[in-house]
């Protein structure tokens, strides 16, 4: 499995921990670049359901994106202009991120004494050391780390030494147009956190070794969804994610469980608050079997392709 680019399409959590202190000299600041194209059925997909008194806009994002590309178009900002909330993954104002990467160096380090590279056989350590030469680091540079937080590192680097931003990316863009409107998530940053240091130290060396031997072809890779995602084509985003995630177990835990989770969570906001919802939540989400529209599906909800 591609680690990289189902964290780039599902966890808005994956951009803020890896562009946090472990890449803190790795890129400025960026301001989003909003572009408003012309009005059209093209563009990323959107969708909403409703009742007689809720409306709830099912947005896709990615989490980071090339700082030139032109995606906000106007069916966009009519939805997100009729909302009086917007919900994200996870709180992402600048005290939650500073919370989130505190708690992931806390939680994303041994406390006992373990090296990273002590849990790594003599292959294993040659191709771990070359990347961090490659990211311009010492050997042990990330000794510290537990491997799902290294594992982070190596998947958002290449992107960003070759024209990706979190800062541009869809949520961070999104937020910046929200306003004074109210601002709420579905899950929190420890329960995000939680998916990833929840693994075994084996399966979290196995991915963080998968993500080392993706790094040269990362940037095909998330070229291709982004290409699909811009496109509005859910389907063919599903294709390149279903190709990459194999394991059902990590499956289940990043994307469908959270998924169901996700849509009780909007038959629960039609049932009892009126209003109209933006939510902005991981494309691959939105995309493939057991997506939050086909869990709204099997509760009876209908869910309408706006755009």
């Amino acid at each position: 499995m591609k680690l990289n680019s189902i964290l780039t399409a599902t966890v808005a959590g994956f951009a803020l921990l890896a562009s946090g202190p472990v890449l803190a000299d790795e890129h400025a600041e960026a301001t989003p670049q909003i572009v408003e194209l012309a009005s059209g059925p093209d563009g990323p997909a959107l969708w909403k359901v409703s009742d007689e008194d809720t409306t709830i806009y099912l947005f896709g994002t990615v989490h980071v994106l090339p700082t030139d590309l032109e995606w906000y178009d106007a069916e966009i900002d009519a939805a997100l202009g009729s909302s009086d909330t917007v919900v994200t993954e996870i709180k992402m104002d600048p005290a939650s991120e500073a919370a989130l990467s505190q708690l992931a160096q806390a939680r994303g380090q041994f406390g006992d004494g373990t090296t990273l590279r002590s849990l790594l056989n003599e292959e294993q350590t040659a191709s771990y050391e070359a990347a961090l030469a490659g990211l311009g680091a010492q050997p042990a540079a990330f000794d510290p780390m537990k491997p799902w937080l290294a594992s982070l590192t190596f998947s958002l680097v290449p992107l960003i030494q070759q024209g990706y931003d979190p800062n541009s990316g869809v949520d961070r863009v999104i937020l910046s147009q929200a306003g004074d409107r109210t601002l709420d998530a579905l899950e929190s940053a420890e329960f995000q956190i939680g998916i990833f240091d929840g693994l075994p130290l084996d399966v979290q060396v196995a991915f963080m070794m998968e993500a080392i031997e993706g790094m040269p072809k990362v940037k095909d890779t998330i070229d291709a969804m982004v290409a699909e995602w811009v496109e509005g084509d859910p389907d063919g985003l599903a294709v390149i994610m279903n190709e990459d995630l194999t394991d059902e177990a990590l499956a289940e835990a990043l994307l469908y469980s959270r998924n169901a989770t996700w849509a009780e969570w909007i038959e629960n906001r039609l049932d009892t608050t009126p209003g109209t919802v933006f939510m902005a939540v991981g494309a691959g989400h939105l995309a493939g079997d057991k997506s939050v529209q086909q869990y709204l599906a099997q509760r009876g909800i209908e869910t309408q392709r706006v755009q």
